[in-house]
């Protein structure tokens, strides 16, 4: 996806959490920020790609401060809530363990995205509001469709605590007998999942994780290693998780592909674009 005006203050909003995350030095923030403005003025325009502006703002934090993973702490919170809320996910599958249901709890893991929530929401309560509402857009005869027609898949995955929930998807795509080839960053970027939490997850347990050689903000194509593009291109069939991957797979040609995104629209611009109500969950064929 494109910029639109709204990313600016998101921007902004996401870079103050980043450099209070990494360090206390006040002084070293005032000139990251102002570094950040210069970029911003020299990037910020029509036509720019959202990823790769915010991962370019991530990765000069990270440089500038000296810290790798600013966002561990959130990450490990996240574990946590999904651990915490994990026994009344399972007792809601386990009172209607349809295809649907399984693809609906697998979204509202979604929520737990501290690259579109501030730190102090009440990302725990939103979860469990989430349980108890429809799918917005649901394409699941497709989505069957496809999981009985295709051989493999390739499942991009998100955030840190959210794949707690797609592992109970992932569970349920192996009943379709299909081989499962998982993807996850290769460096740490917000709270976004790398090798290790998904290791941690036990999502070993359902397919082969491979990283997609880079730690941007969701897929950035010009990004991604060649090996990764190797297996992306042979894939046919992709479920894709959250918002940054929405934006960025846009970009890309999928006429040869059935691609399902599986996201939450937590910002006006992802909306607007798919159609969609803020806070709606939707199974998008597209």
């Amino acid at each position: 996806m494109k910029l639109s005006y709204e990313c600016g203050p998101c921007f902004l909003r996401q870079a103050r959490e980043a450099m209070d995350l990494s360090t206390d030095d006040e002084i070293l923030k005032m000139e990251i920020m102002n570094e950040l403005f210069i970029f911003l003025s020299d990037n910020f325009k029509f036509g720019a790609n959202s990823n790769g502006t915010g991962s370019a703002m991530h990765q000069l934090i990270k440089e500038k401060t000296g810290c790798s993973d600013p966002y561990y702490t959130q990450k490990v919170e996240g574990n946590e809530i999904a651990l915490k809320l994990l026994p009344e996910v399972k007792k809601i599958l386990n009172e209607d363990e349809s295809l649907e249901n399984y693809v609906k709890v697998a979204i509202t893991g979604n929520i737990l995205d501290f690259g579109a929530f501030t730190l102090e929401d009440d990302i725990e309560g939103v979860i469990r509001q989430a349980l108890n509402k429809n799918l917005a857009v649901k394409d699941i005869e497709e989505f069957e469709e496809s999981l009985k027609t295709h051989d493999k898949v390739l499942y991009l995955v998100d955030n840190v605590g959210e794949i707690v929930f797609d592992k109970l998807l992932l569970s349920k795509i192996k009943e379709y007998g299909l081989d499962i080839t998982i993807a996850v960053k290769s460096e740490p970027i917000i709270n976004d999942a790398c090798r290790q939490d998904a290791l941690d997850a036990g999502l070993d347990e359902y397919g082969e994780i491979v990283e997609i050689g880079c730690g941007t903000v969701g897929y950035v194509d010009s990004k991604i290693s060649e090996e990764f593009r190797k297996i992306f291109n042979e894939h046919k069939f992709v479920i894709s998780k959250g918002m940054g991957n929405y934006e960025g797979l846009t970009e890309v040609d999928l006429s040869y592909k059935d691609v399902y995104f599986l996201l939450c629209a937590k910002c006006d611009t992802i909306s607007r674009d798919i159609g969609v109500n803020l806070q709606d969950m939707l199974l998008l064929k597209k």
